[in-house]
């Protein structure tokens, strides 16, 4: 007889109070990474108090040790995104069909804010081209910014706030979960498709047209652009062509030697100011090519009075703060974390987006539209050495300083400057070499990167992006309706039991089939589970009748389920009626906790056994091995008997 390894050591303990198994499932789901074990390291009141204030404001946790050697870095690098801010901010609230002022004030307040409530070292904070163009494909819908420019305006205000709101709800609730629904994928499609159609809108400014449409998709820009040649100014296009050039050469020096980062970094301002200056000096308006116009003095003025919640525009408000508020949350998290992993730290997604959150609420307040951590000025405050958010306080004082002094100089600013700046940004988040990567890895992966793609740039960017979300949890909801199952064996010389699909040495164990689960088992794939386990046994038995010996033993190894349901537990009863109804002996192996409560409480164990309940493959095969020839003794001589006991399992079987 084999040894028999006693099962006493499995765990069969009363199911936990349903209190502290709320506690407990509450905790995994929004608390992870357990925020407040450190509010109980001892210390009195008042040191408590001062950890939970630190907590919610990490600037009170790194300012009390910052030091001159610091400021230095970061001085240099708020001087060089500054730089980066004042070029972008315009051209991005260009793309925003908002007046250019609004971009350089979105680059004042919300740094500020997330300076004291992020917990980002190396994000910078501005406004992004994808969400700017959202802001203006939705809220266009139903105002005008050139019949309407007021109310226009006026809503995105209230959209920033909405999408605030939204995000600092998300952030106190620890919700951050919603954001994941965001994949790599779908996110690369979109930044993509996106890139394309904003590329494609700047033909205006390069060709100089005064007409334009204002639908996305790239058939309707192509439309507009083709049928207005009309229009076309020769001047505009050379100009523009001769900045993007330029542009894409900096981006060239700085990907071939990283070093010289801060040529790229410092590239649109040199264009803005060069364009300025030619079109001073040759009055270029006179020639074919447009200036941004006149830009006032003076930081932030207050606007929560132009707050606009007629419900006439309340329904599309909050679709466009909702769905900018999931990209900006996305994109933001997403960078934050990339260059804090190349430092080797971590930051806090629920801060993150409290951070976003409460800079959005207060920037609608302050003639502010949505901002949020853009690639290209993360990219080149990372680069240029910045050691804490002190860079992004630096970044508002000069902000501030070019909004009370400078402000008007930049009126002379080309709108074909504009343009080539931003078609060149745009190139870079058109990832080729990720997106054949995907097709090489992941096939569906691809499908859903592609579905944002096109269906951005040939639909429109709410469609796309819930295109590829749609596909994505379609994949999701396949995964949990088809989970994945495999037939263990025993690797030679080893106690080790692996799937015998992926490894075929693996020896099979004659009589005993061991079945691996590797999903939660509920109402949704409880069926698929059962009749899988079936096909195991048909299949195990057709090779059983090639050689010797039947199948006699079905063992289920559950560590890698996690939860199970009553639909579950019902589904495991009845694969235990029919198995046992043809002399097949069910076991399981190692539940979890979750697991194993449940079925104390639904009287499961008793039905199977608690003898047939072991804490490892190798104790439920040894105990099998020893059952064998006590079940052939008791019923399997008879050999009439046993061809009727398997025709029946066959009849069983395929009537599952």
């Amino acid at each position: 007889m084999g040894s028999f390894k006693s099962d006493q050591n499995v765990s069969f303990a009363a199911p936990r109070a349903f209190g502290k198994r709320l506690k407990s499932d509450l905790k995994e789901t929004f608390f992870p990474d357990d925020p407040f074990r450190r509010f109980g390291d001892g210390g009195g009141a008042v040191q408590r108090v001062k950890k939970v204030l630190k907590y919610f404001i990490p600037i009170l946790e790194w300012l009390p040790k910052y030091n001159l050697s610091m400021f230095k870095y970061d001085l240099l690098a708020g001087i060089t995104i500054t730089s980066l801010a004042i070029p972008q901010g315009i051209s991005y609230a260009k793309l925003a069909t908002l007046p250019p002022i609004i971009g350089l004030y979105s680059s004042f307040v919300p740094p500020l804010v997330y300076a004291v409530f992020g917990s980002s070292k190396h994000l910078a904070v501005g406004t992004v081209a994808a969400c700017s163009l959202l802001i203006s494909q939705i809220i266009g819908r139903v105002a005008s910014p050139e019949e309407e420019p007021t109310l226009y305006l006026h809503l995105v205000f209230t959209a920033t706030l909405v999408t605030g709101v939204f995000q600092a709800t998300l952030g106190f609730l620890r919700l951050g979960i919603l954001v994941d629904f965001l994949s790599h994928s779908t996110i690369l499609g979109f930044m993509g498709g996106t890139a394309v159609i904003i590329s494609l809108q700047q033909l205006k400014g390069m060709l100089g047209l005064t007409h334009f449409t204002s639908k996305t998709d790239v058939f309707s820009v192509l439309h507009a652009v083709f049928t207005r040649t009309n229009e076309w100014k020769w001047q505009s296009a050379v100009v523009g062509i001769v900045f993007l050039l330029f542009l894409q050469f900096t981006r060239f020096l700085r990907n071939r030697n990283p070093k010289l980062f801060w040529v790229s970094a410092m590239a649109p301002m040199v264009t803005v100011v060069v364009g300025c200056l030619f079109a001073y000096f040759i009055n270029g308006s006179q020639h074919g090519i447009l200036t941004v116009g006149h830009l006032s003095k003076g930081i932030n003025p207050v606007s929560i009075h132009f707050l606009n919640f007629d419900s006439k525009y309340i329904s599309v408000v909050v679709q466009t703060g909702l769905i900018t508020a999931l990209v900006a949350l996305a994109e933001g998290i997403a960078i934050g974390r990339s260059f804090a992993i190349m430092k080797n730290e971590q930051i806090d997604g629920n801060k993150e987006m409290v951070a976003f959150g409460l800079m959005n609420i207060l920037g609608s307040f302050t003639s502010c539209y949505l901002t949020t951590g853009p690639f290209s000025k993360t990219a080149v405050n990372f680069n240029a050495g910045c050691r804490t958010a002190m860079s992004n306080i630096v970044m508002a004082i000069f902000m501030a300083l070019t909004l009370l002094f400078l402000a008007p100089l930049f009126s002379y600013t080309p709108l074909v400057t504009l343009s080539a700046i931003i078609m060149s940004a745009m190139f870079g988040l058109i990832k080729y070499e990720e997106m054949y990567h995907l097709l090489k890895v992941d096939k569906f992966d691809f499908c859903i990167c592609m579905a944002a793609f096109l269906g951005v740039a040939l639909l429109s960017m709410d469609v796309g992006i819930m295109l590829s979300v749609g596909l994505a949890l379609l994949r999701a909801l396949l995964y949990m309706a088809r989970p994945a199952t495999c037939k263990l064996g025993k690797i030679t010389n080893s106690s080790l039991y692996r799937d015998v699909e992926q490894y075929p040495n693996a020896t099979r164990i004659p009589g005993i089939i061991v079945l691996q689960l590797g999903s939660p088992v509920y109402y949704a794939n409880a069926n698929y589970i059962r009749e899988r386990i079936f096909r195991w046994v048909r299949d195990e038995q057709t090779i059983s009748d090639t050689n010797d010996g039947s199948v006699e033993h079905v063992l289920l190894e559950l560590s890698g389920v996690t939860s199970i349901d009553m639909t579950g537990i019902e589904t495991l009863v009845e694969i235990h009626r029919s198995l046992h109804a043809n002399g097949i002996q069910m076991g399981i192996i190692n539940p979890r906790i979750v697991v194993m409560e449940k079925m104390i409480a639904s009287d499961f164990t008793e039905t199977i056994g608690k003898e047939n309940i072991y804490l490892s493959v190798d104790d439920g095969v040894e105990r099998c091995r020893d059952l064998v020839p006590k079940l052939k003794q008791t019923g399997g001589s008879d050999e009439t008997s046993i061809s009727f006991a398997m025709e029946q399992l066959h009849r069983n079987l395929n009537l599952q």
